[in-house]
């Protein structure tokens, strides 16, 4: 994984960490890899690592169990979708929609340009 410059590392390998949530790699109960296991694999501090899992924590991605490390919630897959279904919508369908009514298109038309074979 490379790190972007413009956004803290932390947040970087939170996101990462959710996506494998989201893709399955960590099923829900499963554990996550260790701070010290993260720190190491991707070459960053400790307090880094430490600081996106508890990113996750707050999220309710993951929970501690004390003595044990750190586990997928049960849900959490699902809530991540929920989250991201609603940032596709903030981020890409609402402004997608708004320059297509600009453009005189209507929702149908829209559907037709995104299903239409690109071959």
């Amino acid at each position: 994984m490379a790190f972007a410059n413009d956004r803290p590392i932390f947040l970087e390998l939170a996101d990462t960490i959710a996506a494998d949530v989201l893709a399955g790699l960590y099923p829900e109960e499963s554990q996550v890899p260790s701070t010290t296991e993260l720190a190491a694999h991707y070459r960053i501090n400790p307090a880094t690592a430490g600081k996106a899992l508890n990113t996750l924590v707050d999220a309710g991605i993951v929970y501690k169990k004390r003595g044990l490390g750190m586990f997928v919630a049960t849900g959490a897959p699902e809530a991540l979708r929920r989250e991201r279904r609603a940032e596709l919508h903030t981020h890409y369908i609402a402004p997608l929609l708004t320059e297509a009514k600009r453009l005189g298109l209507t929702p149908a038309d829209v559907v037709d340009l995104i299903t239409k074979d690109p071959s």
